[in-house]
This record gives C-alpha cells, structure tokens and sequence, in this order.
C-alpha cells in the first residue's frame, strides 16, 4: 500500500489542523476527495473561523437567529445575496430617482425627471407593464411611489413646474385595469411624497405660512378615488396639525404598524469643485427650500469642510482608492438590539387593537378658512378632479377641511354632522406616524412620531348644507374675521396644534428612511454636522460631511440600536443635498450613494457584501420582497438595474456579459 493511500485514515485532530490552514475554496475541493473529507471539511468549527474572517465578523457577534450552520451561512453570503448585474433597463430619458416593490414580488415602479411612471415587470427579463408620462397634468417629474397593501392601487408623488417650487401632487392609479387614473391629491412640500395609510386611504400634505420663519404643516387623510357619483361621500379628513419653527417643516412621512403600548410614549427629544463653464447637472431629488416665503431666503456662505472639525472615526483605507473601507466599517448594534433580535423572532406584537373608541378632533383654528381648505396658491392650481362639484368641494369642507370654524361659530351644524353621519374605523391597528423636521434649520435633522389611534370616517352624509348656506355662511365670516395670535409666541398659540410623541436629534441632514418588513426598525441615511457646531441663522444650516450615517432606531422603544459610521459616500452640499433612498428585507439592508455605487449589507453581521457599480449617483434601491435574491437600483445614469443572486442566474439559466466566477460553493448546494 503506497503512502497516499493513507491520506483517507488521517485522524480528525490531524485532519482538522491542516484544513484550518485553507481557504473556502480550497476546502470545498478538498471536501471531494473522500467521505472521510467530506465529513471533517464540513466540520461547523473551520467554517466558523473561514466565516468570520471572510467577511470580517467580530467574533462578539453569535450566528443570526433562526441560523443553526455556519457552512450555511457562508454559502449565503457568497451565493445567495443580490450582487449579479442581470439587466439594464434604460428606458427612461433622464434620471432615475426612486424604485419600488409591490408587495406580492410582480412588480416594481420607477419615477424618473423624465416625468414618466414606470411599471415593470419581475420576472426575468423585466419589462415595462405600464407607462404614463405625468407632464400632461403640470408635473415637471415624478419622484416617488408606493404600492398599497392588496397591490391594486399605486400611489405616485411628483414635483410641479417651477423654477423655485416647492408644491407637488400625489396621482394615485388603479393597477387592475388600465393603469387608470383615479384621484389626484395637492401636496406641500413636494418632499413630504405621502403614503399610504390603509388600503383606500392615503395621507398627503399641506403648508400654510403664519409668519416669518414659522408654518403650520396640516396632513390630510384622502381617500384614493373620488366618489363623484354622490356629492353626501367624504373623501378628505384632516388628521393633524404641527407648528414649525426656524423655517422648517414636516417631510417624507411614512406609516408603521405600532408594536409598542402608548404608556412607552414619552413627549420629549432625544463637494467636488465644478471645472466646466457648462450649466451644471442637478443631481437627484432635492429636498424642497420654500418652507419660507422666497424673498426670506439669503445666500448661504460657503464654508470650508477642511476647516470645520468633524467627528473623529479610526476609519481604514484601501490602497486602490482613497474612499472608506466598508468592509471595515460594519453596522454596529447596541446589547439591546442584540437582545431583541434573539428573542422570538417569529413572535408578533397583538398592540392595543381593543382601544377604538378614539377619534381625532381637530384643535380650534382663529383663522380664515384657507387654512382648511385651499390656500390661495393652491386655489389657483386646484385639480379639475376635486372641481367638478361644487357640491362635493363644499360637502368635504362640512365634514372635516372647515371643521375649525365650525367648531368655533357653528357648533349646531357640526353636531347634527356628527347624528346624520354613517361612520367606520378605517383600521383596528394603531400605527405610527413617522416623519422628519427640525427645530434649529429648516433641513430636516429630526425623525418625529405621532401614534395613530384607530378613528372614524364618515361614509357617508345624510344631511348636508345648501350652497346658499354655505355662501351665507362664508360672508358671515368675511365681515367679521377673526384676530389672528401672535404665531411667534409658541406657548401661547401651541394649543392650536398637536403635539409630537416623541423626536430623536440625529444632528445631521436626513436624507432617507426605510422600515423593516415586521415594521420594528427604521433604518434613516443621514449626512452628519460637524461636532458642536452653533446653528445662528435657520437659514444658514451647519455644513455636512461627504459621508452618509446609518442609524437604526427600535421602534418599539424609540432608541437608537444601531449606527454604522461613514457607510458610504455623498459629496454634495447642503443647498444642493437631495435624498437617497434605503431599503431593507428580512436579512439585508441596501442603499444608494453619491459615489456611483450602491451598496448591500447584513443586517445581523452589519457587513458590507457588495458594491453595486453605475456610471452615476444611484438614488434608490429596492428589494423583492418576495425574493431578497433581487434587488433594483436606480441611477442618474438614467438606467435602473437589476440585481440577482449566482443562485437565481443559475436557476433562471441567465448569461451574464462577463463569465461568471461561481466558486465552488454552487457544486455544494
């Protein structure tokens, strides 16, 4: 018998010490060899080690929950994650701004400067299903969309024509026909982009002036057709009121289911130089500035970053480029994330759903009626849809948009509004409102939360006012108004408005926000401010580094878990700062960047996976939910890509460009 023969009797210890040595390619091979290999290769302790030092793991971190394999999760790693380039889709005609998944995994929709809405298909290759160019209605681009729950209904925001506009429109399309047109909502700022609340109801925004510096943001519940076969159906409801201050406003609201009881609530806070004489290109979607009148603005100074001193982080560098190393630079949690993640992940939170007995009631208003129905500016480009019946228009103002003087001067009409309404709970659960603001500049640098109790909407009206009382009923107003408050003094008129729940201060410009599928964590970008810095003029905001934070905040208790510092890049400043869209699946968490990449991540080991290459900025990202071996960038190169798993290109039997350098982890499956 010659001595090879011999190798297949190795004792394990033996066995184990020298495979220690190799790599997961080198291991795989070995694994070939015999079953005596087989079985020691597989051995959970060499993966461990090859594992958490592949992919640059601290050793502090335990296997994700519900993970039992180490060998598994390295196969994940390598072959299960969304970093094949399968198509580039081109289009549209101009930058791409946002991307989004309906629910059930068909679908996914592109908002694009070009002013189109696209809706694609999923399946390989991904083709446009529908396609509406939104410029016909005066928008000058679309810049956001969202899928209802049930998949029917698709939810579009866009930007109004105008120079130095901060007014936008919510166009809402039925996915079952046609892609039909069903309802049209004004929204201002443009960068609040509205959301869905239920299936059938959205929530958009308003912004009325009261003064310099100070505003009064108003979010409205709407429903998403217009019922214009009866004038005695509600669509609109008005469901808060904030004060803003130091010329900010609220923007990018978001809805989450609440998982966490309302005693846990506490009120408190917690560039690259131009060398071209060329117009310049306006990267991305900015975040809107007329949260003031235009001739309050000033000219902000240009201040130097060399000069400001901006946090100190021990960041390491690679030797190809002069960019942070992610790899290095990991999501890191708190011990109470950590908790959290090991408890039962499959548990669900039941909430409060047993309180429904309350409803919103609007805080009394001394002022005009614009400020519950259209304000003059938005008068002048109200919707044909909203329009066509006088008696619809004031109808709706009856039952919620001019609620504030009825409370106050025609109490009678508001109670028999209240006998001769036929009402329903929209929604057992109660849910989070969640946005962002600011109290010392007018970009956004706060996260807000208001709770959504479930409440009631009227469906339907037995007993409306005649047109002659309501023309009546508005001269009576015009010859005696009211004597506005002194809106500057904040404690004198806060009874006016609803107060937030809670702030968390991320000191920095806020430039995107993603839920987590269960809802538990919110995921936010956001450019950091320099360490101490005093903010001295609202409309001069501290300047903000070239890289983008990472926080991660826990919902249920409304702490920061997680930061990853310094996780990708962003040159431009702060006049020019626009938003870049994150999004997160059960196991991974994916954003855009300035740098011409976008980028995927863990979400229990917080490593960086991959680098997603385009020829420009990439504005969003957004997982299949039904498939997290999928993923959609989109870019100002004007393309979105798709993303897919080495799985899936096997699967899908997809011939990429470039030949595929599948390591052996694929024989393995």
């Amino acid at each position: 018998m010659s001595s090879s023969d011999f190798w297949h009797l190795l004792p394990d210890p033996l066995l184990l010490y020298i495979f220690s040595h190799l790599s997961a390619k080198e291991l795989l091979s070995a694994r070939k060899t015999c079953r005596n290999w087989l079985r020691v290769a597989t051995d959970e302790f060499l993966w461990k080690r090859l594992f958490r030092n592949d992919f640059k793991i601290d050793k502090n971190i335990p296997i994700a929950p519900g993970k039992y394999s180490w060998f598994n999760e390295y196969r994940r790693l390598k072959y299960h994650i969304p970093s094949e380039e399968t198509e580039v889709l081109s289009e549209h005609s101009h930058q791409v701004l946002h991307v989004s998944f309906a629910h059930n995994g068909k679908m996914f929709a592109s908002s694009s400067k070009d002013g189109y809405i696209k809706v694609w298909t999923a399946t390989y290759p991904a083709e446009v299903r529908y396609s509406t160019d939104m410029k016909s209605f005066s928008w000058n681009y679309t810049q956001f969309s969202q899928f209802n729950e049930s998949d029917t209904l698709l939810l579009v925001s866009g930007v109004h024509f105008g120079a130095h506009t901060a007014s936008g429109e919510i166009a809402v399309f039925n996915l079952q026909g046609n892609f039909t047109l069903q309802c049209r909502v004004l929204n201002k700022p443009y960068d609040i982009f509205g959301t869905w609340y239920t299936d059938e109801y959205l929530l958009s925004g308003r912004l009325h002036f009261l003064g310099h510096l100070v505003s009064c943001s108003a979010l409205w519940l709407n429903k998403a057709w217009q019922e214009s076969e009866s004038e005695k159906k509600p669509i609109i409801k008005r469901l808060f009121k904030f004060y803003n201050r130091k010329a900010s406003s609220i923007r990018t609201i978001t809805v989450a289911n609440c998982l966490m009881s309302e005693s846990k609530v506490e009120i408190g806070d917690s560039s690259l130089p131009s060398t071209s004489s060329e117009q310049p290109v306006v990267h991305g979607n900015p975040v809107s500035r007329n949260a003031v009148p235009a001739n309050s603005w000033r000219r902000s100074h240009t201040i130097d970053l060399a000069s400001v001193s901006l946090p100190e982080l021990k960041v390491q560098f690679t030797a190809e480029s002069n960019e942070a190393c992610t790899m290095d630079s990991p999501i890191r949690y708190s011990q109470e994330y950590r908790r959290a993640e090991s408890a039962d992940m499959s548990s669900e939170s039941s909430g409060d759903e047993e309180n429904t007995s309350s409803d919103f009631e609007d805080p009394l208003l001394p002022w005009d009626e614009e400020w519950s129905g259209f304000s003059e500016d938005e008068a002048n480009h109200a919707v044909p849809h909203r329009r066509r019946s006088k008696k619809k228009s004031h109808k709706v103002n009856q039952n919620g948009i001019s609620k504030s003087y009825v409370n106050e001067e025609e109490e009678s009409a508001d109670s028999l509004e209240d006998d001769t309404s036929i009402e329903k709970i929209l929604d057992p659960r109660e849910k989070f409102l969640i946005f962002t603001t600011g109290a010392l500049t007018y970009t956004p640098h706060q996260i807000g939360f208001k709770r959504i109790k479930p409440f009631k909407f009227a469906e339907r009206i037995t007993e409306t006012p005649t047109l002659t009382q309501r023309l009546a009923e508005r001269q009576e107003r015009n010859s005696a108004p009211p004597i506005p408050p002194n809106w500057h003094d904040e404690e004198s008129v806060m009874q006016y408005f609803d107060q937030v729940d809670h702030l968390i201060d991320l000191h920095g410009h806020i430039i995107g926000m993603g839920l987590s599928p269960d809802h538990r964590y919110l995921y936010v970008n956001s450019r950091p401010w320099p360490q101490g810095y005093v903010i001295d003029n609202p409309l001069t905001p501290p300047p903000i580094a070239q890289e983008i934070d990472i926080h991660v905040i826990d919902l249920c208790t409304l702490k920061e878990v997680g930061t990853m510092l310094r996780s990708h890049k962003a040159y431009t400043p702060n006049d020019e700062c626009f938003f870049i869209f994150l999004d997160v699946s059960d196991q991974y968490v994916a954003s855009g960047a300035e740098d011409k990449r976008g980028y995927l991540w863990d979400r229990h080991y917080g490593n960086c996976l991959s680098k997603l290459p385009h020829k420009d900025v990439v504005n969003s990202v957004a997982f299949n939910p039904k498939d997290a071996e999928m993923l959609v960038t989109a870019s100002d190169d004007f393309t979105l890509k798709v993303w897919r798993s080495k799985n899936r290109v096997k699967e899908l039997n997809i011939k990429i460009e470039e030949q595929m350098q599948c390591d052996d982890t694929e024989e393995s499956t």
